[in-house]
């Protein structure tokens, strides 16, 4: 397959808001795919390389060579040469990696130059992945989205579902099936203002804590355990507490999911970062594990017995989950049965208050009715924490590549000093719509004073509302801290950079604890 549809159809996708334009131009794609090409053109339309990292910076792209005529490339020679990039190591790497980029951008059109920088940088963000692409399969294919949304859920990710479905037709669907030690996708939640508004939209449910550690899944199958991260990473050998703890329950075939956290002497949830640097924490684990031992906390039962649970109601599973897993090890929760404002309600507004104080992050509003289901698909969960904001000043701003080129778009977000100085609390470009990177793309060249090609720095005198989702530690930074999420929310021209907060704002916020919420 050449790859110059699949980049058409990737600007195209990307040039409309029309969901069901998106799922015909995708459609049609892989009508023109093979099951062979599947497990490139998959990955490419969702903006990710089957490679992950293959050390090419922008400097390497910036400056590409002219474009070719007409087009030959195919996805697996593009597919291939990046294998060999990925590999490249040694001295003279970076010279043979610019070497390689060359010759790839070399035998490109200009639209398929623009598709591999952009998929290169990480700019391909189209929205083609992952709901449109099941639909798009499942018109191609003749057959229902709800099956092929199952399969994938079950199969782990879509590209092996599309490479069956594309070769051998609906009738596949059947052989995807729940296995105790395999991963499925996580069901995840939706977010709603207030609990009041969750409650409106779902109606009789259960209310959670939200809880700010790594979401686990845990399967047990006899003596076995696997124990997978939400991406669907094995990391069993890391969790010796967890897989402790599954030997100890009573059963032997069943796959439940929660998350690991950790606790300080009082009870109160250590910093996200402390969490995950221990999870990630792969040599000498006994030590990192007596050093930060984490807790399992279950919300949901997937399988018990070897029997698969997930089109039961939530009311059900839990049901299930409660004969199983022992109370203390599964999450706080209060069931909320009636309409907004009456007594439930209420109680569920104070159970959110009293969450919030024990340290955790909001709370996970669940219909009782709902089955479990991969993804956001249905708004089955909804997610109501508080939303932390700051008024900071733009300190600098990077030059966009991909779709962004020739606009400012990463902004170097500073926090002002009692000094009148300023102080760099973290970057980000998320939340910018087209016509505010227009607009602060003329706006910070007026305050421009040095350009050196990659990052402009400006005066610091324009301020923007930045919301974010907590603290954490750095180095990187002057603070010691930087924003976790942090999205732009508005440009707020009524303030003057002197109004912007303050650092001592910021982390008193916070208990002065980089890790812990307000």
């Amino acid at each position: 397959m050449l790859l110059a549809p699949l980049a058409r159809v990737s600007r195209e996708v990307a040039e409309t808001s029309a969901r069901s334009r998106k799922v015909s131009l995708l459609a049609g794609l892989f009508r023109t795919a093979g099951p062979e090409d599947v497990p490139v053109v998959i990955p490419y339309l969702a903006g990710r390389l089957p490679q992950g990292r293959i050390g090419v910076g922008w400097n390497a792209l910036k400056d590409p060579p002219p474009a070719a005529d007409r087009a030959t490339l195919t996805v697996h020679r593009v597919d291939e040469t990046f294998t060999v990039l990925a590999a490249v190591a040694g001295p003279g790497a970076q010279s043979e990696r610019r070497r390689l980029v060359r010759e790839l951008l070399g035998a490109a059109t200009e639209d398929e130059q623009r598709f591999l920088v952009g998929l290169i940088s990480g700019e391909v963000r189209q929205g083609a992945l992952d709901a449109v692409a099941v639909e798009a399969l499942a018109e191609t294919a003749g057959a229902s989205a709800a099956g092929v949304r199952r399969a994938v859920m079950l199969a782990g990710s879509l590209r092996p579902v599309a490479e069956r479905l594309l070769a051998d037709g609906p009738r596949v669907l059947e052989e995807f099936l729940l296995t105790v030690g395999r991963p499925v996708l996580p069901m995840l939640a939706q977010s709603a203002g207030s609990v009041a508004e969750a409650l409106g939209r779902l109606g009789a449910s259960a209310v959670e804590e939200k809880l700010d550690g790594i979401r686990v899944q845990v399967h047990r199958d006899g003596s076995t355990v696997r124990i997978f991260t939400r991406t669907l990473d094995d990391i069993t050998d890391r969790l010796p507490e967890v897989t402790a703890v599954a030997l100890g329950l009573d059963g032997d075939r069943f796959v439940l999911d929660g998350e690991v956290i950790a606790l300080d002497a009082e009870g109160r949830p250590l910093p996200f970062q402390e969490i995950a640097g221990r999870v990630g924490s792969r040599i000498d684990v006994p030590t990192a594990a007596a050093a930060v031992p984490l807790s399992p906390v279950f919300f949901d039962l997937l399988a018990a017995d070897g029997e698969d649970l997930l089109d039961l109601s939530f009311e059900e599973r839990h049901e299930a989950l409660a004969r199983l897993v022992p109370e203390p090890m599964r999450v706080r929760r209060i069931v909320a049965a009636g309409p907004a404002g009456d007594a439930a309600a209420i109680a569920a507004e104070e159970f959110l208050r009293e969450t919030l104080l024990r340290g955790h992050e909001g709370v996970v509003v669940k219909a009782l009715d709902t089955p479990y289901s991969a993804g956001r698909r249905g708004a089955g969960w909804l997610k109501v924490k508080p939303v932390h904001t700051l008024d900071l000043v733009v300190l600098a701003a990077e030059w966009g590549h991909g779709r962004r080129t020739g606009r400012l778009s990463n902004l170097h977000l500073g926090a002002r000093r009692e000094d009148g100085s300023f102080v760099m609390l973290g970057k980000t470009f998320k939340g910018l719509t087209d016509a505010m990177l227009e607009w602060q793309t003329e706006r910070l060249g007026e305050l421009a004073v040095h350009d050196d090609g990659f990052t402009v720095t400006v005066r610091p005198e324009l301020v923007v509302e930045i919301a974010y989702d907590g603290l954490q530690r750095s180095s990187r930074y002057p603070a010691g801290v930087t924003l976790r999420f942090a999205r732009v929310v508005r440009y707020r021209e009524d303030k003057r950079a002197s109004e912007a907060d303050t650092v001592g704002t910021v982390l008193a916020a916070h208990g002065r604890d980089p890790g812990r919420r307000s």
